[in-house]
């Protein structure tokens, strides 16, 4: 009888986990510099908040 090695699903598990953490973490970053950020984290002073500001409105986050 022939031994059949199956792949390490764990490794792949992990892998996978992974990539969808930094995808999470891409994502909150990104909403919290478009909507939140007051130049703080972006350096930009205004500029960042200028930017986004109409969009900010229109999802209803805090601009003033």
């Amino acid at each position: 009888m022939a031994v059949v090695h199956t792949p390490d699903r764990s490794t792949a598990s992990v892998g996978v986990a992974l990539i969808i953490a930094g995808v999470v973490l891409l994502a909150m970053l990104t909403l919290y510099l478009v909507g939140f950020d007051q130049g703080a984290v972006s350096r930009t002073g205004m500029y960042m908040h200028e930017l986004m500001h109409d969009g900010r409105h229109l999802l209803g986050l805090p601009c003033h």
